[in-house]
């Protein structure tokens, strides 16, 4: 990996994050799995998938306003990600190759491997049968992130700070 990763990165742009977040299903800590205070309350019911889209709606409007910063770093081969913003942190640690464990910022538990090739960071994300992918590279010194669900692109792009 190139060392040029390894920093602290601002979120500058953002295009079509709120598409990508609705492709990820993102509602309210995974709408599967529910309390068990509200087990009463039939899960298919219209008043049910209101109240998830709506909770879904506002969790995607959070992570929209986030303008996260992304701390990169190495110790040996363990490669750490830590994303900090207003509305939740999260860190990875992984080698490259190997598959981890991880909870994502819209809390899903995911299984995670991330490769190197043609110099970019790439990370496949699988859970409930789903998966996603999520590129890192650097262009014209800049972080360009670019997620990918299903048939949704989503470009993030980070500037060194």
């Amino acid at each position: 990996m190139s060392n040029k990763f390894l920093g602290t990165w601002k979120l500058v742009s953002s295009e079509n994050f709120d598409d990508y977040m609705k492709a990820l299903d993102v509602l309210c800590n995974n709408k599967t799995k529910h309390s068990s205070a509200w087990t009463w309350f039939p899960l298919d019911t219209e008043i049910w998938k209101e109240v998830l889209g709506r909770v879904g709606l506002a969790t995607r409007k959070l992570g929209n306003l986030a303008k996260p910063r992304v701390i990169i770093s190495k110790k040996g081969d363990i490669i750490t990600i830590r994303t900090e913003s207003t509305f939740k942190n999260t860190e990875i640690s992984f080698k490259l190759g190997q598959e981890f464990e991880e909870t994502t910022a819209d809390n899903r538990k995911a299984k995670s491997v991330v490769t190197l090739a043609r110099g970019s960071l790439n990370q496949v994300q699988k859970w409930d049968g789903k998966e996603t992918t999520i590129k890192r590279k650097l262009v014209d010194g800049k972080m360009v992130v670019e997620c990918k669900m299903k048939d949704v692109v989503c470009t993030r792009i980070y500037e060194k700070v």
